[in-house]
Order: C-alpha cells, then sequence, then structure tokens
C-alpha cells in the first residue's frame, strides 16, 4: 500500500483528499503546515507527499529544502493554483516530481501518485545498485579435476530453475564463484546479484541489513532504509555463512522463503519481493540442528539443491592449473614478465595441504610474484614453511599413515588459526593486510580472532 501524506493549510481540501485517497486504495495522513508534516515524517515513513506552497509559517518551498539531503525523502508532487504556478516551477528546480494545479481530476492524481511512487522506488534502487550490483560477467573457472567437471555439469543444471541452493564446503573453496555461475546461467542473469556475509553484522543490524528498516524504529534510524531482499528483488542473493544467521532471524528468512512476505524493521506492513537465495557455509549444519544452533525446517528449505565443493587438498588436479592462472593474473598486474614455476616451486605446491584452499594459493602466488626478481617462481618464494608436506610421505619419502589420531591431522578450525597465525606472522601483525591476504574483511578477522584467542 502507498502511503501518502498531504500537506496543505485548508482544512476542507485535507478532509476530501484523505477520504477519497483512501477510497481508491492508498493509506493516508494529512498536515497542516510544514511544521506538522516534518513531525510526521520523523514518526513514519511515506512514499509520497502531496504538498501546498502557500502555507503560513513554513512554506512549502522551505519544507522541500528541510527534505533536500535525504536520498529516500518520500516523492513530492506539488498542488498549487494557478496563480502560483511560477512558484511550483521553483519546487520542480527543487527537487519535487511533478505538480498539479487546482482544481484537478481525483483520477488523474492517483496515477500521478503511482507514478511518483514508482519514480522514487527506482530512484532508491538506482542508488543502491550502485554500491552493491557486481559486474554482470562470468566468473572465471579454473580446473581440471573430475570432481570440479562434475559440479560444473550439476550447476549448469540446477542454475535456470528458482529454487533455493545450499552451497557447503571449506573457506576459501569458491563457494562465492560457484553461486555467481548459477546466477549468470539462470533466468535472472539480467537482474542483480547480491552478496550478504551473514557473519559481518552484529545480531542487532543484520535484520535491518536483510529486510531494511522504518524510519525511527531504533536509535540511529533517521530515515527509512530498504533491505537487501527488496533492492534484490526479481534477482538472485547469495547468503555467505548462513550458519551464523541468529536463530531469531531464522524464522523470519523461513517465512520469507515460503512466502516472498517480510516486514522492515519497525514496520506494520507485509511486504513482497521475489529473490532466488542461495546460501553457503563452511560449517555442519546437520550438526548444527542436532545441537539446537540452526533451526531444522530452514536447513531444509535452503537444502532443496545441495552442492559440495571439496577442499583443494583432495583436488590436486586443479593445483597446477589454478596456479598458472593466478601467476598470469599478478603478473599482468604487476608488471612483470614471469614464464613459471621451478619443479621444486611445482612439487612443493602439490604437496601442501592448503588448509586455506583457493583463496591461500592465490595469496600465496601473489606474494611470490611480488617478491620475484627473476622470470620464475621458486619454491623459496612461496614460503610454505611450517605447512609443506615434502617430508610427510606425500612425495617420495616415508609412506606415513594418516590414521585416525595421528598428530599430522588438525580439525578445521585449528587449520584455520595456524594458517591466520601464518599469515598475520608473515605481515608482521598488521591487521588491514592480514584480512586482505585472507580473503576477509577485518571485522571477520577480528571475529575470528577472538574466537581462536589470538592477541
Amino acid at each position: 500500500m502507498i502511503k501518502v501524506l498531504v500537506v496543505d493549510d485548508e482544512e476542507s481540501l485535507r478532509k476530501v483528499l484523505k477520504k477519497e485517497l483512501t477510497r481508491k486504495g492508498f493509506y493516508v495522513e494529512v498536515a497542516q503546515d510544514g511544521e506538522e508534516a516534518l513531525r510526521f515524517l520523523r514518526e513514519d515513513a511515506f512514499d509520497v507527499i502531496l504538498l501546498d506552497i502557500v502555507m503560513p509559517g513554513m512554506n512549502g518551498i522551505e519544507f522541500m529544502k528541510e527534505l533536500k539531503s535525504d536520498p529516500f525523502a518520500p516523492a513530492i508532487i506539488v498542488l498549487t493554483g494557478k496563480a502560483t504556478v511560477e512558484n511550483a516551477v521553483l519546487a520542480m528546480k527543487s527537487g519535487a516530481f511533478d505538480y498539479v494545479t487546482k482544481p484537478y481530476k481525483l483520477d488523474e492524481l492517483e496515477v500521478l501518485i503511482k507514478k511518483a511512487y514508482e519514480y522514487r522506488s527506482l530512484k532508491i534502487k538506482s542508488e543502491l545498485l550502485e554500491k552493491e550490483l557486481v559486474k554482470k560477467e562470468l566468473p572465471e573457472l579454473v580446473f581440471s579435476s573430475e570432481e570440479m567437471k562434475k559440479i560444473i555439469d550439476l550447476v549448469k543444471k540446477i542454475a535456470p530453475t528458482d529454487s533455493p541452493v545450499l552451497i557447503q564446503g571449506e573457506s576459501g573453496t569458491g563457494k562465492e564463484v560457484i553461486a555467481k555461475t548459477i546466477w549468470f546461467h539462470s533466468r535472472r542473469k539480467a537482474l542483480p546479484f547480491f552478496a550478504l556475509n551473514c557473519s559481518t553484522f552484529s545480531e542487532n543490524l543484520i535484520e535491518s541489513e536483510l529486510f531494511g528498516h522504518e524510519k525511527g524504529a531504533f536509535t540511529g534510524a533517521y530515515q527509512t532504509k530498504l533491505g537487501i531482499v527488496e533492492v534484490a528483488n526479481r534477482g538472485t542473493l547469495f547468503l555467505d555463512e548462513i550458519a551464523e544467521m541468529p536463530l531469531s532471524l531464522q524464522a523470519k528468512l523461513l517465512r520469507f522463503l515460503d512466502s516472498g512476505e517480510f516486514r522492515r524493521v519497525g514496520g506494520t506492513r507485509n511486504l513482497k519481493a521475489d529473490v532466488r537465495i542461495i546460501a553457503a557455509t563452511n560449517r555442519d549444519l546437520n550438526e548444527m540442528v542436532r545441537k539446537g544452533e540452526f533451526r531444522q525446517d530452514l536447513y531444509y528449505r535452503l537444502n532443496v539443491i545441495n552442492i559440495y565443493l571439496p577442499p583443494l587438498r583432495e583436488r590436486r588436479d586443479d593445483i597446477p592449473a589454478l596456479s598458472e592462472y593466478f601467476l598470469r593474473k599478478f603478473s599482468m598486474k604487476l608488471s612483470k614478465s614471469m614464464k613459471g614455476f621451478t619443479p621444486d616451486a611445482i612439487e612443493a605446491l602439490l604437496n601442501y595441504e592448503w588448509p586455506g584452499n583457493v583463496r591461500e594459493l592465490e595469496n600465496v602466488i601473489e606474494r611470490a610474484v611480488i617478491l620475484s626478481e627473476g622470470e620464475d617462481i621458486t619454491r623459496e618464494l612461496l614460503s610454505l614453511t611450517g605447512y609443506d608436506n615434502k617430508d610427510k610421505g606425500t612425495s617420495g619419502g616415508e609412506n606415513k599413515s594418516y590414521g585416525e589420531g595421528s598428530e599430522d591431522i588438525y580439525s578445521l578450525d585449528k587449520m584455520e588459526r595456524l594458517h591466520i597465525l601464518r599469515v598475520l606472522q608473515e605481515v608482521r601483525g598488521n591487521r588491514s593486510v592480514a584480512s586482505k591476504l585472507l580473503g576477509i574483511d577485518r571485522k571477520t578477522l577480528y571475529l575470528k580472532l577472538k574466537k581462536y584467542g589470538i592477541e
């Protein structure tokens, strides 16, 4: 329902407009002057304002100046008598959507209100899209292994559907790349792809980020904010690290998946959006469900199509191709003429366990290209000390068993902790550089440092 605020000093006109526009299906409030209208806007969010120019106290032009700095302000239609058309033109220059002269036909005003509403919606979306919309290009997929060939075949089969997809795998395996590939091959390709990392927002803020909030919904909510599901309408939304979503919000996400309906924080109206959801996690959701840490019904709803991305150590055939790809990428970026890898460097790359997976491989190659002074990447430039398995029997050495209880088998958390420590050591504790090398933002790095007790 479109929310309209009528601002006019003529009481009879206010009463007529409220009665007739309500009958037409609009939600309508009325204010007798600019000051009262501003009070309404502080307490509620409106889509369109019907504004008289000549009023006692704060006139229409002064009122518009108060709203000029708010990018999410309602669209304004100026109501004016024939004698004040000049003022109406001035209002148009001040940002009004359109103006009508009195007397006017109600049917024409109804059409104009709907056009103003659509204009405002598009304006807000375009501003948000400038910040959020990814380039419409196919992510580069580099692989040689049979495991990845099967995954890409599956991706192409399920992409044209609108069913939810759950992508599981360790950090750095390329879950977002697969999500973008699904989007690129889908019927929604011409529409936006958005990514939201559920671990980067506090429990209080993630609902606002996902579903938006109304003006005044909480301290600091100075204006209405559209959530990502509203902006991504008819597009695709990638929810990364879905396991970190608070239980209280999981119920609302389930409702949205089932019906397409949602409410902004602090709102009373049900809104609808058509968004395809692709979720990803590096955690065992089955185990989380068993412990009561993740809703079972949401898990089943997300898990319509499941894609498991194996870690890089389980698809070593991809390592040479990925290494060559990253070498070309960073050679061009850094304007260096690199030929390739020495044999011992290739051996080290193949024997390393890659706890950080493809993301870590990319960071290692970038660092090696930066430090290189010749045309080849040597084993020393790769800086894999402490994780190199050359002497652990994977390449001609003593064939060591990795059965249950082996000291060489680490949990995923321990491997991640060790990798973060190694990167921090390499960059001498610089968290900004470390977060960039790890491929995560500073807030996520801070949360992981806190999780692993790293000072």
